[in-house]
């Protein structure tokens, strides 16, 4: 009886994979970064994760959302020059950087103080990114 058990768990186990790493094959597999720090330590580790490892491997689409504290990093004005020079070459790459509506306003932040090329999100831009069942999400 036990080893039953162990072969149905297994059966389903290889049924499950199957399923959910064939359902999609051949499409690449997008990150979206969900980055609501402006910490700089930790802002640097997510673009560069989303640029280096992502990015330039192949993967697509990579973006990266400024949210919560993380939306004062969209700021031409206040942004830190090597995080600024950082969003700015990911985007150059291919990369997409999406500010939150809503942080946005809640900062002051308007469109035309966002740093060249970064977008102001909407719903459908997020959840478009958000919940393609080809992409993984990473938060900091």
């Amino acid at each position: 009886m036990k080893n039953l058990k162990s072969i149905i768990q297994v059966l389903a186990f290889v049924l499950i994979t199957s399923v959910t790493t064939t359902a999609h094959a051949g499409e690449p597999t997008g990150l979206f970064v969900n980055l609501t720090t402006n910490d700089t330590k930790a802002a640097n580790k997510a673009i560069m994760f989303a640029h280096k490892i992502a990015l330039k491997r192949g993967h697509s689409p990579v973006a990266i959302w400024l949210n919560v504290n993380g939306i004062h990093l969209a700021d031409e004005m206040s942004a830190p020059p090597a995080l600024k020079a950082k969003l700015i070459s990911f985007m150059k790459d291919g990369g997409t950087v999406i500010a939150c509506r809503m942080c946005s306003k809640g900062a002051g932040i308007t469109k035309k103080d966002l740093i060249k090329g970064i977008k102001m999100g909407n719903a459908d831009m997020v959840t478009g990114i958000l919940f393609n069942p080809n992409v993984k999400t990473l938060s900091w």
